[in-house]
């Protein structure tokens, strides 16, 4: 149902209006507001925020109808307003149009000709209100989805490829917060929520510094994917800086003794890239998959606090750029043999 306010000081306008729409009105097709003045009409629309357009006389009392057009454009500016009087001089509908009227109808009221013009901008109103909704979605849907998601979403037959799928080479990293499990047993979860929070931005801000995707929040750890060149030296980057970053947060409050840590694993590799989850159900998680994804994940298992565990294979092609200690051999879930790692140190 369209909500209109009438302003006009003539109050045999309010019975006109209402005799002419009855049949609209009936229906819940429109409903109408009156107001006598300018001043009138601002103190209704704040009582009533969902008005979608206001049709005004100019000549009125206390505060005419351009002054209104004007405090309207500048503190209502989704309303749209529609100038009826019979000033219907070039003069007057100029000065309307250049304060935000979207449209002018001089008196006596040709009803039929006003009924279109209010189609017309409520149509528009309409509009406008779905495109700001839109771009607020959008603007939630990106606290929630990958760039590279909205852009695949962006791109022409994307649901016909929805489960299309690419092999890429990269670098997967997984961050964990040591310990956290523990005082969140223990702390409000309000304060937990605000702590993970805090020390997740000061990690997301170093693995976007490293141009990394971040592919997903796993409970208290992060999961981060690297492609293009030097993706493995940029993920030991981020990897560098967050340790170093969370080093540097405080002791929480009323946890004494606990003070953050990571433990972070790395490793490149061959990795199966797209969308993965069910198409019936309509819930995909565009995410890497395979042996690198999960050998990255294991890496961190077996990483102590403070330390950053690649495997051999990495550290032969980092070995000249980074600082690393071997740490010997270990045995991983699902892998034959032992795998042998290195602790990047600096």
């Amino acid at each position: 149902m369209a909500k209109i306010m009438v302003v006009d000081d003539e109050t045999d306008l309010e019975m006109l209006i209402k005799q002419k729409f009855r049949k609209q009105i009936r229906q819940n097709e429109y409903e109408f507001l009156f107001a006598i003045n300018g001043q009138d009409a601002l103190d209704k629309l704040d009582a009533n925020p969902e008005v979608d357009i206001v049709l005004s006389d100019i000549n009125m009392p206390e505060m005419d109808g351009l002054t209104l057009l004007s405090r309207l454009h500048e503190s209502k500016p989704l309303i749209k307003s529609v100038i009826v009087s019979a000033y219907g001089d070039m003069d007057n509908i100029r000065v309307a149009m250049n304060r935000g009227a979207f449209d002018f109808i001089t008196k006596p009221i040709n009803f039929e000709d006003l009924t279109i013009t209010m189609e017309k901008t409520l149509k528009y109103a309409s509009e406008i209100r779905r495109t700001l909704k839109a771009i607020k979605e959008n603007n939630i849907l990106k606290m929630y989805v990958d760039e590279n998601v909205l852009n695949f979403m962006g791109g022409q037959e994307y649901e016909s490829k929805i489960m299309a799928n690419e092999i890429i080479e990269g670098t997967v990293m997984f961050v964990d917060v040591c310990g956290f499990t523990r005082i969140s047993e223990t702390t409000a979860p309000d304060m937990v929520v605000g702590m993970l929070n805090t020390y997740f931005d000061a990690m997301v801000k170093e693995i976007m510094e490293q141009d990394g995707i971040i592919d997903k929040f796993i409970g208290d750890a992060v999961m981060a994917v690297f492609r293009g060149e030097y993706h493995l030296d940029r993920a030991i980057d981020a990897a560098l800086a967050i340790r170093y970053q969370v080093n540097h947060f405080p002791e929480v409050r009323g946890e004494e003794g606990f003070k953050p840590k990571v433990s972070i694993g790395i490793k490149s590799g061959e990795m199966i890239s797209g969308n993965i989850g069910s198409a019936t159900l309509r819930r995909l998680d565009y995410t890497v998959i395979g042996d690198t994804v999960n050998t990255a994940a294991r890496l961190q298992d077996v990483a102590k606090e403070n330390q950053i565990i690649i495997c051999e294979g990495c550290y032969e092609k980092v070995k000249e750029a980074f600082k690393c200690k071997g740490l010997g051999s270990v045995a991983m879930k699902n892998k034959e043999h032992e795998v042998t790692i290195y602790n990047v140190v600096e």
